[in-house]
This record gives structure tokens, C-alpha cells and sequence, in this order.
């Protein structure tokens, strides 16, 4: 599944040719994703100018002249690309198409259908269904080691279970859960509770860094993702522990070990991090 960085970077491609376009035509081409595509879309959204585009999460905002919000979630495997010019039939998987007053045509193709393509208003934003229970953005000015720490107190599940709960932190995956613990040389199987202080504010810094290594390199380029303009992410070749079970650590030359942790495969290293 696309993570925080691989959607940021999605939004960051869609803004460049989609910010200050007006939409001319919004076609869904099944009655469902994951959930059913909205009926009205085309009359929601055509005639409308896109003022910009954003993030909430692993989210895609598409904020109209009029109020209106069309909110995207890639799923599993969906990918949004652009094509310029004549762009040629839609294929199989391409599942809504907009395209744009200078001739841009943007394609949602989701190979499994778990994504999600709705709409809102900008008013509506905050309570709408799947943002009430957020938690702050680990890029946000709200992130930081004590935030972290309040919203881990308590808490007895480990600490990589607790970085994957959206109420906890807003958007984070597991590949960068895995590196950020490595750099913050925090066990994934230490209690979240225990995560405080000094602790807390390493961690929230390499979150951080972590993320913002990865936009920069274009994210992590795995089996579906790849960029708007079909570009692939490079940020899988700095991984210093996701996806190197049995590799030496970079740091201290012990084998990176795996274990699974609510169904997910987790990277660390037991010698660097406790």
C-alpha cells in the first residue's frame, strides 16, 4: 500500500497540473471502488476550477472554487497518472477519469478496487468519516516528542502497533515505522507507555526526518506505485532495515531480523535498538 511519503509526492505531481484548472469532465466508469462512487460526481465537480491539492493522511484532497472536496485514497494497488494531448482509450483498470480545461487528463486506475474516491465540502471536512479519529500529521507543526509522548501514555501495545494506529500518528506505514525506530534506536516490541521525554522527542525526530527523505527521494517504489508522471521512487534503496532480513546493519554489522506484529512484518535490528 502507498505510504505517507509515496501519496505526498502523489498530491505534489496531481497540484502541478491540476492547481488553478478547471475540471470539464469527471467520469466514473463502475458504480464502485472499495465503497460506491458518488452518483452525482460529474455534476459535482465539472465547471469547477481546483483551487489546490493536499494531503490529510494518506489522502488526497481536491479543493473546488465552490466548496466542494473530492477525496481519494489509492487502497492496495491504485495509482493516479496523467496524460497530456489525446490521451489514448482508458484501460481496464482505469476506473475515473478527470480531465481539465488545458487538455490534462488525470486516470484513478486501482487494479483491485480498494481505493476510494468520495466527495465532501470544505465545511464538512473535519467531521467527515474517515478524518474524525485522526491523529496530527507527522509533518504538521503539531508533531513533536511531548505530542507523542501524551498520545503514547498509557498505552500497553508495542510501540510499533501504536505509530500504525491513526488515532495515534496520522498517515504512518510500515516501512517508515521500521526505519524511523531504527534511527530513533527504539525497539518495536518496547511498550508504547515507556516511549516519553527524551525518548518521545527522538522518536518524533526521526519520524520526521524519515518522511522527509523519502518525499524528497519520491518515495518507496513497490510493485503498483510509481509516481503521477509514471516516475519511479528511489527512497527504497536508502532502507536500513525494511526488506533486509538476514542483511548485515548498517550500523553495527548484526543481521537485520524480521518478526511479524499484528499481521505485519516488522525489520529491526536487536543490537541497536532497545
Amino acid at each position: 500500500m502507498p505510504e505517507l511519503p509515496e501519496v505526498e509526492t502523489v498530491c505534489r505531481g496531481l497540484a502541478k497540473v491540476l492547481e488553478g484548472r478547471t475540471l470539464t469532465r469527471a467520469e466514473a466508469r463502475r458504480p464502485d471502488l472499495r465503497f460506491p462512487l458518488p452518483p452525482d460526481l460529474a455534476g459535482r465537480v465539472e465547471g469547477h476550477r481546483v483551487l489546490r491539492v493536499d494531503r490529510r493522511a494518506k489522502f488526497i484532497l481536491f479543493h473546488l472554487e465552490d466548496g466542494t472536496v473530492v477525496v481519494a485514497h489509492l487502497g492496495m494497488s491504485g495509482r493516479m497518472y496523467v496524460m497530456n494531448g489525446s490521451p489514448p482509450p482508458p484501460g481496464l483498470h482505469d476506473h475515473v477519469i478527470l480531465a481539465t480545461d488545458d487538455g490534462t487528463t488525470v486516470y484513478f486506475n486501482d487494479v483491485r478496487r480498494f481505493g476510494l474516491l468520495d466527495l465532501t465540502t470544505e465545511a464538512e471536512l473535519p467531521n467527515y468519516r474517515f478524518f474524525q479519529d485522526l491523529g496530527p500529521e507527522p509533518l504538521g507543526n503539531g508533531f513533536n516528542g511531548p505530542a507523542l509522548a501524551a498520545r503514547l501514555k498509557g498505552k500497553n501495545t508495542p510501540i510499533k502497533a501504536a505509530l500504525l494506529d491513526q488515532r495515534v500518528v496520522a498517515g504512518l506505514g510500515n516501512i517508515y515505522v521500521c526505519e524511523a525506530l531504527f534511527r530513533a534506536g527504539i525497539s518495536p516490541r518496547r511498550k508504547a507507555r515507556t516511549v516519553q521525554g527524551a525518548r518521545a522527542e527522538k522518536l518524533a525526530v526521526a519520524v520526521r526526518a524519515v518522511l522527509t527523505e523519502a518525499i524528497s527521494a519520491g518515495g518507496s517504489s513497490l510493485r503498483d506505485y510509481v509516481q503521477p508522471t509514471g516516475e519511479l521512487g528511489y527512497f527504497q534503496h536508502r532502507w536500513a532495515v525494511y526488506g533486509r532480513e538476514g542483511e548485515p546493519c548498517v550500523q553495527c554489522g548484526a543481521p537485520i531480523r524480521r518478526l511479524v506484529q499484528s499481521g505485519r512484518s516488522t525489520f529491526y535490528c536487536a543490537s541497536c535498538q532497545r
